[in-house]
């Protein structure tokens, strides 16, 4: 399920790296829950229309900001959180909710993103950060991908996430939360599986930590 938000425009500068604000909100009306340690079966995208203002940005429109979870029932008390508490972030409030039921897919589709994706990879001393080129990255996007469904108890027969490789402007973006730096993929993905899992993937994102704003899906 996904509630879509219409925002207000900010009447503070909003910075570039203003996540973790859209994190801090999310779990402000969620209020005390699971999904704060747990695994992210739910994703969020970044807000649009933002416009460039010196070192800040700016929304003199307004915004558009969505949230997706496994959960319906979580789904229904986080807008009723919202209905009574609307406040976002740098002076926007949510003015409209739209809530969205899971569209029906086939067993494969192509999605763009809605955020960068963010795929990690151990090798053993470090955390690596891999991108849409890199050898092994459609593989630990399944992994992660299945890890997810069995955690969701669905059946991950097939079950297959990787970049959109024949896709011409794919880019790169480094993304600092909380002052951590993260390299991710600007890339639309394939999504395999049966229609369930297709259907799990719209509501969770694809990759790593989806519940901070990353991978989630168009």
């Amino acid at each position: 399920m996904r509630l879509y938000f219409e925002l207000s425009p900010n009447t503070e500068p909003v910075p570039w790296d203003y996540q973790h604000f859209l994190i801090g909100t999310l779990h402000k009306w969620l209020g005390r829950n699971e999904l704060h340690d747990g695994m992210s079966l739910y994703s969020m995208s970044w807000l649009s229309n933002g416009i460039r203002d010196g070192t800040r940005l700016k929304f003199p429109k307004g915004s558009t900001w969505f949230v997706s979870l496994h959960d319906e029932r979580t789904a229904e008390r986080l807008k009723r959180s919202v209905l009574m508490d609307p406040s976002v972030c740098c002076g926007m409030n949510v003015k409209t909710i739209k809530l969205s039921e899971t569209p029906n897919f086939s067993g494969k589709y192509r999605f763009k993103v809605a955020s960068p994706v963010l795929v990690r990879k151990f090798d053993g001393q470090k955390i690596k950060h891999l991108i849409f080129s890199d050898d092994g990255c459609d593989e630990v996007l399944t992994q992660t991908f299945v890890t997810k469904l069995k955690k969701a108890n669905l059946s991950h027969a097939g079950a297959r996430v990787r970049f959109d490789h024949s896709f011409k402007g794919a880019r790169t973006k480094l993304v600092t939360i909380n002052g951590i730096m993260n390299k991710a993929s600007f890339c639309p993905v394939i999504v395999e599986g049966n229609s369930e899992a297709v259907q799990f993937a719209w509501n969770v994102g694809v990759g790593h930590s989806t519940g901070c704003g990353f991978g989630s899906l168009h």
